[in-house]
């Protein structure tokens, strides 16, 4: 399914007061380089440092009450992790991340930190996934996928 303006138009009203509105910078060097104005999105000032909750608040605004009571699981080693952490602690909903076993403390405790409840599975972000999403399935838990565009 292609994506429309009046789909980017209505997920930006979702968002508006939910995420930092950051600003552009044209970078004179990359222009330089690439011959054309490159205007960089500073979404380093984001609520958790990444892009990453703004896909998150829009997957997460549209729940039933249902699955916002189920509860939601996703799988990350970082900025996605806290997007979910992030948005669910803002909308009440339980939320679960799975990260790789090796993540680093300060990822997990941010994560926590957030509201998260944090499973460490796996060596690595592919083994975390299969038990995340596989826990999600018995459990009834809505999968929130950090590659999959939200409905």
């Amino acid at each position: 399914m292609a994506v429309t303006i009046d789909d980017i138009r209505a997920a930006a009203d979702r968002l508006e007061r939910k995420v930092v509105r950051t600003p552009t910078l044209r970078s004179d060097a990359l222009s330089a380089l690439c011959g054309a104005n490159i205007v960089l999105k500073l979404e380093n000032l984001q609520l958790t440092g990444s892009f990453k909750p703004r896909g998150v608040f829009i997957k997460l605004s549209g729940l039933s009450e249902k699955e916002v009571k189920a509860g939601v699981v996703a799988a990350s080693a970082g900025n996605h992790a806290q997007g979910v952490a992030y948005h669910a602690r803002q909308l009440g909903i339980p939320a679960t991340i799975y990260m790789p076993e090796g993540t680093p403390f300060t990822k997990v405790g941010r994560t926590e930190g957030l509201g998260a409840t944090v499973v460490l599975a796996g060596a690595g972000l592919a083994e975390a996934r299969a038990v995340a999403f596989s826990q999600c399935e018995e459990q009834g838990q809505v999968k929130v996928s950090a590659i999959r565009r939200p409905q």
